[in-house]
């Protein structure tokens, strides 16, 4: 038993993960999206390394449009291997074409890389995400062109103390 617990933790944890495909049938915000697969489940999917602007913040619409217009209607496939504590997948998406969504999303300038949560991710995608995110932000890119962008982490606490 100890032998086993010690490879398990030895496998990089993208190894351990499911994938679900299905379609994409509504778009709730910048990085949450309903997909339904094959045999009609209906997964409620939060996309790993990112985090959106929430709808009432500034961009916030702007990026739920942005990933609705990469995903909405289209086939995908999420790989994942955890759920959140509101029993939401939290995977990568991609596009039938290999698009890491959640990438694009941060080259984009709608969203954060979620870099609380960057352990979860592959090494090779953190660095990708946060090497992307600083060239967002040089560019000016959605809502990097904002004087004082407030990540949507901050901006939630600002709203729970109220």
């Amino acid at each position: 038993m100890w032998l086993a617990l010690v490879i398990l933790g030895a496998i990089p944890q993208a190894l351990l993960a499911a994938v679900i495909h299905g379609h994409v049938v509504g778009v709730s915000d910048g990085d949450t999206v309903k997909v339904l697969d094959a045999s009609q489940g209906l997964h409620t999917v939060r996309l790993m390394g990112i985090d959106a602007p929430e709808k009432a913040q500034p961009y916030g619409q702007r990026s739920k449009q942005s990933l609705s217009d990469l995903v909405y209607q289209h086939h995908v496939s999420v790989e994942w291997s955890k759920e959140d504590k509101y029993g939401r997948v939290v995977g990568k998406i991609r596009l039938s074409d290999g698009m890491d969504v959640c990438l694009e999303q941060i080259k984009r300038g709608m969203a954060w890389h979620y870099k609380q949560y960057s352990k979860e991710q592959p090494v090779e995608d953190q660095i990708t995400y946060a090497t992307f995110e600083t060239e967002a932000k040089k560019r000016k890119a959605g809502l990097w062109s904002d004087e004082a962008p407030t990540p949507p982490w901050l901006w939630r606490k600002q709203i729970n103390r109220r």
